[in-house]
């Protein structure tokens, strides 16, 4: 079903691939890459390894002795963080290949444990190895305006609950997904975390969607202590399964809120951990700011280059941005969030976006149009700012 919409990341993929030995292609679980590098695999001359499968394990007992074996073709990795014994044999290999004149397409390394595969690959595969972020799909994949919006925002990026026939049938996926990470994904890669502990902790923190959060609290509901806390958040941002938003830090002449800001990355994952399993429920919940902004912030960070960086920025007297980026060109955007579609602008809006020195100022709701309001301020719907973004991005290349 993944093959019926396109991923804007293959064409970066592909380029990526011709220019250095090995690139790891990261992102959560049933989220799209094992698809698509079955895809890119078609057009290369390539052999597939699924490092949770028994027979491909067998394969690699001398791994050395197979891997050269095909060293003219690409090697398609998945799951590798499941045997970090692997990438010093891959530098071995890439580094014999470089002397033999190959300087690219020899590994494709797929994962869904950010940090500790980049830990992993960064020291033994320095100067060898690129790194991609494949998210879910997002508003420009699914070719998207107003139905397929609210479609892509109940369910979430994950392709298997976006396409399945009615909503119940995505939350039923969705909550397998989450079930398997608790009772299955999460215990294999080492981590000893009772499951149902974990679901509450990412069920408040769902709760807490886009805020910044109170550790000791959440250990005294847990019964645990901050520290424990604070591990096992790291773990679901590990797993890109939650965004940790850091405060902007630039020099600025006022007191900062300092803490970072969480938001459960796939907003199909944030509304089952919540319940709502209809969009009718949705914009009668609570949350229902909160999860529009996390469901923005994800659809921006899906086209973003990689050297961008984002932040959210707040004063302790309350002025604030949802979203701060600094592009590769070192080019500020500030973007306001409301889900309303008549959203009121703060007075001291464009003067708190000065304090960050942004260049592009945007009001981004839910509606369709554009239009400007005040001092180089513009009100834009979601597709419409990805769209910018996008140009921006290859007006830079």
């Amino acid at each position: 079903m993944q093959g019926m919409i396109g991923r804007q990341i293959t064409e970066k993929l592909q380029a990526t691939i011709a220019q250095v030995p090995a690139v790891a292609l990261l992102g959560a679980r049933q989220v799209g890459k094992t698809t698509l590098a079955r895809t890119i695999a078609k057009n290369i001359d390539s052999i597939y390894l699924d490092l949770e499968a028994p027979e491909d394990l067998l394969k690699l007992s001398d791994p050395s002795s197979f891997l050269s074996a095909h060293a003219d073709k690409l090697v398609i990795l998945d799951e590798i963080q499941r045997i970090p014994g692997l990438f010093p044999v891959l530098r071995g290999l890439i580094d014999k290949n470089r002397e033999q004149g190959r300087r690219s397409g020899q590994f494709l390394l797929l994962g869904s444990a950010s940090m500790d595969l980049m830990h992993q690959s960064s020291e033994s595969l320095a100067g060898r190895i690129s790194y991609l972020e494949m998210s879910g799909l997002n508003l420009v994949e699914v070719e998207g305006h107003q139905q397929e919006r609210q479609t892509l925002w109940l369910r979430g990026g994950f392709a298997d609950s976006y396409l399945a026939a009615d909503d119940d049938l995505a939350m039923d996926w969705l909550e397998n997904l989450i079930r398997t990470y608790l009772e299955r994904d999460i215990p294999q890669m080492g981590f000893r975390v009772p499951a149902a502990r974990l679901r509450r902790l990412w069920t408040m923190l769902a709760h807490l969607q886009g805020e910044t959060v109170n550790y000791s609290k959440l250990a005294s509901n847990l019964e645990v202590d901050a520290k424990t806390v604070t591990h096992y958040i790291d773990i679901l941002t590990d797993l890109l399964l939650v965004r940790r938003l850091e405060p902007w830090y630039a020099n600025v002449k006022k007191r900062l809120v300092k803490s970072p800001r969480f938001y459960v990355r796939d907003s199909g994952i944030l509304h089952r951990l919540l319940g709502i399993n209809a969009y009718d429920a949705l914009l009668s919940n609570p949350v229902l700011g909160k999860s529009w902004e996390g469901f923005v912030i994800e659809n921006i960070h899906s086209i973003l280059p990689g050297r961008a960086e984002t932040y959210f920025y707040r004063t302790t007297a309350g002025a604030e941005i949802d979203l701060v980026i600094k592009m590769p060109s070192s080019e500020i955007w500030a973007i306001e969030i409301k889900y309303g579609v008549a959203p009121k602008l703060g007075k001291h809006y464009s003067k708190t976006c000065d304090d960050v020195g942004a260049k592009y100022k945007y009001i981004l709701y839910g509606g369709e149009d554009e239009f400007p309001v005040g001092d180089d301020i513009n009100v834009i719907s979601l597709r419409g700012l990805m769209d910018r973004l996008c140009f921006a991005n290859s007006e830079s290349r």
